[in-house]
């Protein structure tokens, strides 16, 4: 009934819970799961207050009420999530409309591997418990003010694994739309597709106005039902109080046109009341407003997208042990830094998705292929290609994997499909299909192309759409087979008129024969102008890498010849590889954790610690400060290059006398109230990478611990954070018993509900918008 509304009837949740409660007496710095067991007439008068107002949605009162947040708290997480569904169920008894019960999950509240030391399972786990008590209890599960895209994944499985409820998602996205851990709206589309929530969407961070131009984009890219929960505008502080800028006549005025564009469900977030929902209700259309959206192809990492068709597709092919003596050593010697460098350089070297294999006799295929993608991506953008003729190994693969990955293969043979599919199915991904079945290879196009066909129908039978399936036609060497050749070239041109994509791992035709460069490029052109979509090649030759450059031109995919003339341009023309040998400042940048140590101890053999730290640590950091304030890398990898960076620090530490080694002591704690530590705990990695002696406190920490810290350490600066708007009061409160101390440090701010002008009106002495603003600041105060 529910999943019938919602392709047809818009349909509307409640609005902000916090700021209800404050408004209803919640004190500052409380934490609100609590206000189930201690005060259930409020959260239920709450509720009833968003049920007469017109809500077909009411939210259980759980946002932070995870085994992990409330393991050393009063109430346990049992208690407090099953008195927030008893509370709110007794308000829905009283409607005589049909209103819907949402279970709300917000973010755990620590960082996920590769950023912290949460783990995929911890966070599973901690679901599964949570669904396990509510599973028959509710209507729908709501996640939201989700971050990190893996969280995202990794909290669908455990509800879909233990419940039959359905899933509406939706993230919180900032400006630069982008997450905090730097998911863009492309990459939530598609990972949240892939695992077949049945809505997705924003909320939280941002008002209707400013979410507007991700909302547009929702519409034109996702199939499914698209939800949004904006906040009341952009808060301030006036009177001591956290408020919303936006009145309820505003709000519709802005929200109302989008809804109208297509969506689905809305309601609202931080800041909105009753009120809101009221207003929305009186003008918002009955039905939801039909969208054209294009099926494309694509595959992601946690912080990227790429999408077929619109260029050629690089998957660089130099992650397989095939052939490869060294590649195979390190694997089995378990030296996994080679593969980490190989991957690099292949990124650097302009591919799309990197191939994957680990596939070697005496070696556990499944533990090594999940911890090699987990290196991988503690260092690498790029999607990967998991490669293996194991479908256990693809299945722990795709399970573990942050994204939706490119999966290689399935083929003709029944029981392979039978194997490979469901895995497909569950975890999304795009699937290669190779054209050969129980007969082998067929030597003629007309042959493949019938696989192919049969490979398209039995995905369709699994639920698998064509967009999500790339065709291999099988490059045959022309050494041994060389009429079929052709075959390959005639059969991806036939593969086309099926309407998906086509890949061929280029390099297999010249096997045998002498300057196979000259052979693969020319295959490479040939195969490219019959329809090639995802050439597999070594993407360190930079032959082939022109080819496809000049492909993309004379093809139109690269308008104005924009990226091609500023190849040219930069002197991207050469022949052979670039060089396999990092310097210590790229392995700063690219977060070389394992290489670090050894490389640091080898350059102090050349120069003294303080100019390796003048010349090429702090010259390397803000290389990697400003990459990420453009954009250019993300949360993770800021986090890793930070990480490294310590470690170098570690080793030329130990060469210094007592005292020199750090700037500082820097204090810093998440205020009393607030249990949630992620920003400050990023901003502690950033800031020891950059010299400072840290002094961290933890999270809800009273004021009176954090006056007496400033006694005993002598800080140089404090730092304060706060996540929720409830504490921006315990927030200002702090800062008033710190600033009664005639010798205080200056005192500086951050988290998501801060801003400017909001930590000038708790006088804070300064606010900073993340890690890096934190750095910088620091680098002008601190002599």
């Amino acid at each position: 009934m529910l999943q019938k509304r919602l392709n047809h009837d818009v349909l509307l949740f409640d609005g902000g819970f916090g700021s209800q409660l404050q408004k209803s007496g919640m004190a500052a710095g409380e934490i609100p799961e609590y206000y189930n067991i201690d005060h259930p007439e409020m959260i239920i008068s709450i509720h009833q207050r968003y049920i007469d107002a017109g809500a077909d949605f009411i939210t259980t009162n759980t946002f932070g009420a995870n085994p992990l947040k409330l393991e050393q708290h009063r109430y346990s997480y049992q208690q407090v999530i099953l008195k927030a569904i008893e509370n709110a169920q007794k308000a829905i008894s009283t409607s005589e409309k049909k209103v819907y019960l949402a279970f709300d999950i917000g973010p755990i509240g620590q960082l996920m591997e590769p950023m912290g030391t949460l783990t995929f399972d911890q966070v599973y786990n901690s679901v599964k418990d949570m669904i396990m008590l509510v599973k028959d209890q509710v209507d729908v599960v709501l996640i939201e003010t989700m971050t990190d895209i893996y969280e995202v994944k990794a909290t669908i499985l455990a509800i879909q694994e233990n419940s039959d409820l359905p899933i509406f998602a939706t993230m919180t996205f900032e400006n630069n739309s982008r997450t905090l851990s730097g998911c863009d709206i492309d990459t939530m589309i598609n990972v949240l597709e892939g695992l077949k929530v049945d809505a997705l969407g924003i909320n939280c961070s941002l008002g209707p106005k400013e979410m507007k131009p991700m909302i547009q984009k929702l519409l034109a890219r996702t199939h499914l039902p698209v939800i949004i929960q904006p906040n009341a505008g952009l808060p301030t502080l006036i009177n001591g109080k956290t408020t919303y800028p936006m009145s309820a006549d505003e709000f519709v005025q802005e929200a109302i046109p989008l809804v109208e564009q297509g969506i689905a469900v809305i309601g609202g977030c931080c800041g909105t009341t009753p009120e809101f929902i009221k207003k929305l209700k009186v003008h918002l259309p009955v039905k939801v407003t039909p969208r054209t959206v294009p099926s494309l192809t694509c595959v992601s990492s946690g912080t990227m997208t790429v999408t077929f068709g619109q260029e050629v597709i690089v998957c660089g092919e130099r992650l397989n042990p095939t052939g490869k003596k060294k590649l195979k050593a390190a694997l089995k010697e378990e030296r996994y830094d080679e593969l980490i460098i190989e991957g690099i350089r292949q990124e650097q070297s302009g591919a799309h998705v990197l191939d994957v294999n680990v596939g070697l006799p005496g070696i556990d295929e499944v533990e090594v292929m999940t911890h090699v993608i987990r290196l991988l991506q503690e260092v690498i953008q790029l999607p990967l290609q998991i490669d293996s003729s194991q479908p256990e190994v693809i299945a722990q693969a795709c399970r573990y994997y942050n994204g939706i990955p490119l999966i290689n293969s399935v083929n003709g043979k029944e029981e392979t499909m039978q194997a490979i599919f469901p895995i497909v199915k569950k975890y999304g991904g795009v699937v290669i299909g190779l054209t050969l079945d129980e007969n082998g290879i067929p030597p003629h196009a007309r042959q493949r192309f019938e696989i192919a066909e049969k490979i398209i129908a039995r995905a369709s039978e699994y639920g698998i759409p064509k967009e999500n399936i790339i065709i291999d036609c099988l490059v045959l060497t022309a050494s041994a087979q060389q009429k079929e050749v052709m075959e390959t070239i005639k059969a991806v041109s036939m593969v086309k008129s099926l309407g998906v994509h086509t890949v061929l791992g280029v390099s297999n035709v010249s096997f045998g024969l002498p300057n196979r460069p000259l052979l693969n490029k020319t295959f490479l052109a040939m195969a490219l102008a019959a329809g090639l979509d995802l050439p597999i090649i070594n993407p360190l030759d930079q032959e082939l890498m022109n080819t496809i450059s000049a492909f993309n031109v004379l093809y139109n995919y690269d308008h104005d010849a924009s990226s091609y003339i500023q190849k040219q341009n930069q002197g991207h023309v050469l022949t052979k590889e670039p060089s396999r040998t990092f310097t210590l400042a790229e392995m700063i940048f690219h977060g070389m954790k394992e290489e670090i140590e050894k490389a640091t101890e080898q350059m102090l053999q050349q120069k003294d610690g303080l100019t390796i730290i003048n010349e090429i640590l702090i010259p390397a950091l803000d290389q990697i400060g400003k990459a990420y304030e453009n954009s250019r890398i993300f949360l993770p990898q800021l986090i890793q290059s930070a990480e490294a960076s310590k470690i170098a620090f570690e080793v030329i530490k130990k060469t210094f006398q007592s005292g020199d080694s750090s700037k500082g002591p820097v204090l810093i704690a998440t205020v009393h109230g607030d249990i949630h530590d992620i920003g400050k705990n990023i901003v502690k990695v950033v800031l020891e990478s950059y010299g400072y002696k840290v002094i961290d406190l933890g999270k809800d920490v009273p004021k009176e611990t954090i006056r007496n810290a400033f006694y005993k350490h002598h800080p140089k600066a404090i730092g304060l954070s706060a996540l929720m708007t409830t504490t921006v009061i315990s927030m200002k409160e702090t800062i008033a018993c710190l600033k009664e101390e005639t010798d205080m440090c200056p005192i500086f701010v951050g988290g998501a509900v801060l801003s400017e002008d909001i930590a000038h009106d708790i006088h804070a002495d300064y606010y900073t918008k993340d890690a890096m603003a934190s750095v910088n600041l620091l680098n002008k105060i601190i002599a």
